[in-house]
């Protein structure tokens, strides 16, 4: 049944767009670990028109009353849309299950570019052709779309978001600008201005979009990991899964040779242009919400000076934690430890005394 709604969802994306909020719910069950989960997908207009976001769900079965405490809503990266990342289970179940099945409405999101929301038609032209796009501004807007249809569904006023990598900045973006919207901001491998002596930045992209082929993306996660430690950390057959799960998300360009997966440059503009030239695309001093910093001893694309950086502009955060997790990467969610981080992420979320002290409090520690 889940299939068949996907395929219904890929029809609704090449016909003429349409204007409804809520355009397709599609519903399955998950049983894990004792607790029935529900399956929802819809496709949610942007505030501008002529895109639609996908938007995924999962709860107990049994959930009836909803709360901002218990709603969640991951946010992806730079390269990868949200279903591979965190609703693809490698052993164990996936990190959206794992949260579903402890009482929360969970959810997640692809923005413009991505996955199974919209792909404007510069995608199917020549990369050079067009000019970069999905910059923070728009992604925060697709973000807030999200935010308002969640917590206009379940009748809330905030819920807590999670993002990831390039996610970090769109989700702290958009908490400073609706803090009311915001209970709690995970940021995992969060991304934030280069200490002294970084290396400079590659060259700012003028193409749309890029092709990230199979080898290209193993490589790079694999960056800064020891030979000998990458099986391990990585079992082949799980990377295997991670990857025709990737290229599934983007049939356009696994028809490509050699099949990849494209991804808006937008991101890389931001990345490259602002960012590591040392422009703040937010103020972390704005970001009022309880806020955990989590990040992986191998994660090269953050290492631990930009996230203590990071860490220490916090100021107005009521609480802030910094956790860094030995033996992983910038894929920490989908690697041998990965149970690590959804322990200590659920245990921050779960914390209902977050937030109720007046002064900003800190802590941090090494796993």
């Amino acid at each position: 049944m889940l299939y068949a709604c996907r395929m219904l969802l890929a029809a609704l994306l090449a016909a003429p767009l349409l204007t409804a909020p809520l355009l397709v719910s599609c519903a399955a069950s998950s049983p894990r670990a004792g607790v029935a989960l529900k399956t929802e997908e819809f496709l949610v207009p942007a505030r501008d028109p002529g895109i639609e976001l996908y938007v995924r769900n999962k709860a107990p079965r049994a959930l009836s009353e909803f709360s901002p405490q218990k709603t969640v809503l991951f946010v992806h990266g730079a390269t990868y849309p949200s279903e591979i990342v965190f609703d693809l289970d490698v052993g164990e179940g996936s990190w959206m299950e794992y949260i579903a099945q402890r009482g929360y409405d969970v959810y997640l999101l692809d923005v413009r570019g991505y996955g199974r929301s919209t792909r404007p038609p510069v995608m199917s032209q020549p990369p050079d052709a067009s000019a970069p796009f999905a910059r923070a501004e728009e992604v925060v807007q697709d973000i807030g779309a999200a935010v308002d249809f969640i917590l206009q569904r379940r009748g809330l006023s905030q819920l807590s978001l999670i993002g990831w990598s390039w996610g970090t900045t769109t989700t702290a973006l958009y908490a400073t600008r609706e803090p009311q919207k915001v209970a709690k901001l995970v940021m995992h491998a969060p991304v934030f201005t280069p200490g002294p002596g970084a290396s400079p930045p590659p060259p700012v992209p003028l193409t749309a979009y890029r092709s990230v082929t199979l080898d290209a993306a193993r490589e790079r996660w694999f960056r800064g990991v020891a030979e000998e430690q990458r099986a391990a950390l990585v079992p082949q057959a799980w990377f295997e899964r991670w990857g025709r799960a990737l290229l599934a998300s983007d049939p356009e360009g696994a028809r490509q040779t050699p099949p990849a997966a494209r991804a808006p440059n937008g991101v890389l503009v931001d990345l490259f242009g602002e960012w590591m030239q040392g422009r703040r695309l937010y103020d972390p001093a704005l970001v009022r919400a309880p806020t955990l910093i989590i990040k992986a001893e191998w994660d090269v694309d953050t290492p631990a000076a930009m996230a203590q950086g990071l860490f220490a502009s916090l100021s107005a955060a009521p609480y802030k934690s910094y956790i860094e997790i030995g033996q992983g990467t910038h894929m920490l969610m989908l690697e041998k430890n990965r149970m690590r981080l959804f322990r200590e992420v659920q245990a921050f979320l779960d914390d209902e005394a977050l937030g109720a002290s007046e002064a900003p409090a800190q802590s941090a520690s090494t796993r």
